[in-house]
């Protein structure tokens, strides 16, 4: 195993790992490792392959520091300060060209939510529980909340999750979409890591595809879609990748990507 990094971001064998919390704090949302993300997702190396997001507490990330916004001179901008790096944040994650795992043990709440929402694969635990938590302090969604939600999860339940600030237990979360699968508590954090090195040693270039072709699907019509499908399948033939692909398949052998 080869690492490299800091308190908040580090590379493990191809897999950039970002913690959004600590157990500082009551794992709220950490300012500087949001930060740190940001900057890690903008200055992607090629040997990165997938990318985990994590908190390193008893939670995932309990949401912002409420008792940080109780405590500022002007509430606004205090918090018009954080939600612009989460948002950055938010957006370096949208456009990271590799999958992107999240490991959600127990509360992703507020912020937390809203940043699991942004993962391609979110894996959780028995004990795992979302709240949007915005209501319960008098504030309205940030990390992209109103715009995820609905799409994740349709826009009806959205709209009720949102206005009565439900508390989604972690069978309920895979039932929505929210979660892609559950493991157990303890293994949450392991496995994320694991499916990201599996993802990373697979088709790179493939997994972009899948994901531009997705993000583009959000406001593309069936007939532009199939273009691009189809370009980006012809595309892919030709490519190192894909030539290594069929003739793994023809040789019945593993490929090597």
């Amino acid at each position: 195993m080869t690492a490299t990094g800091t308190e908040y971001v580090e590379i493990v064998d191809g897999v950039l790992r970002i913690v959004v919390a600590t157990a500082a704090e009551g794992t709220a949302m950490d300012p500087d490792g949001i930060v740190a993300g940001t900057a890690a997702l903008r200055e992607l190396g090629p040997e990165v392959g997938a990318v985990v997001l994590t908190g390193t507490g008893a939670n995932f990330c309990a949401g912002g520091n409420v008792r940080g916004f109780a405590a500022a001179a002007d509430r606004g901008a205090h918090i018009h300060a954080l939600a612009t790096d989460l948002h950055d944040f938010i957006r370096a994650i949208d456009a990271t060209p590799v999958p992107v795992v999240a490991g959600v043990q127990g509360w992703a709440a507020g912020a937390g939510m809203s940043i699991v929402l942004m993962a391609d694969i979110a894996l959780g635990g028995p004990s795992t529980k979302f709240r949007p938590a915005y209501p319960g302090i008098g504030l309205s969604p940030d990390g992209g909340m109103s715009w995820t939600l609905p799409r994740v999860v349709g826009a009806g339940a959205a709209r009720e999750i949102l206005l009565t600030d439900a508390i989604i237990d972690a069978q309920e979360a895979v039932r929505l979409g929210i979660l892609s699968r559950l493991v157990a508590d303890e293994q949450v954090r392991a496995e994320a890591m694991a499916v990201a090195a599996t993802l990373c040693a697979g088709p790179r270039s493939t997994y972009s595809s899948i994901k531009s072709l997705l993000s583009q699907s959000l406001s593309s019509s069936l007939d532009a879609q199939l273009d691009r499908e189809r370009d980006a399948i012809a595309t892919a033939a030709n490519s190192p990748t894909g030539r290594e692909g069929v003739d793994a398949f023809l040789a019945k052998r593993k490929p090597s990507y």
